[in-house]
């Protein structure tokens, strides 16, 4: 029997871009013989040196006490008080209030998103600490020295053509493809890490994140 192809995802909870791309990862996982493996990243961090060229409502999520980092902050406790698995079942509950639901990025959602994975509601109690902030930072960092500093959220990273990691921004995609289009698009997406010096293709967003099939 085959191992399973590896693919590495980086995701902050609050980007509803990062969650159709999740959606369409475990749409492939359910259809071919792939592994994922959910990390951290945080949009917090990765703007946190450029607050100045931000709107005034996006940056004030970004600063420290901003919305941005409860979620992060929680994710990266679950994994280090539960492992691994919990931040992907975590992850499925905070993007299914946040976004599919619109409940909001707030205390209510976090700790009801705790509850539906099965994790201690105590866990809500680090959203506003720094305790696992180094360890946040290091998954951060992890992401971001794949692919690079000028990207967003999702990072992902799959297998190129001598078996070495090759990561990407994105896909960005909406709706999340369903089906056989989950596959073509997976397809594409180890068809261009097998292509040696490939590192961008892109358009300008014509459309708003659509959860509609989710």
């Amino acid at each position: 029997m085959s191992e399973k192809t590896p693919v590495d995802f980086w995701f902050d909870p609050l980007c509803p871009w990062a969650w159709m791309t999740s959606r369409w990862v475990l749409e492939v996982a359910k259809q071919r013989d792939i592994e994922v493996r959910w990390h951290v990243m945080s949009l917090a961090v990765l703007n946190e040196n450029k607050l100045d060229t931000l709107s005034e409502e996006y940056a004030a999520n970004m600063r420290p006490g901003g919305k941005s980092w409860g979620p992060v902050r929680v994710a990266v406790a679950a994994q280090q008080q539960h492992g691994d698995e919990a931040v992907g079942k975590l992850y499925t509950a905070l993007g299914t209030r946040f976004h599919n639901e619109g409940l909001g990025v707030n205390p209510e959602s976090i700790a009801a998103a705790l509850a539906d994975a099965g994790l201690p509601a105590e866990l809500i109690e680090y959203a506003d600490k720094d305790t696992y902030d180094t360890e946040l930072r290091a998954s951060h960092k992890e992401g971001i020295d794949k692919v690079g500093q000028e990207v967003g959220t999702p990072v992902i990273a799959v297998p190129g053509p001598d078996g070495e990691e090759i990561a990407f921004f994105g896909p960005v995609v909406t709706p999340a493809p369903k089906g056989e289009e989950a596959l073509r698009l997976w397809d594409g997406t180890l068809a261009v890490a097998s292509v040696p010096g490939f590192y961008e293709i892109k358009r300008t967003r014509t459309k708003g994140p659509d959860f509609s099939n989710l």
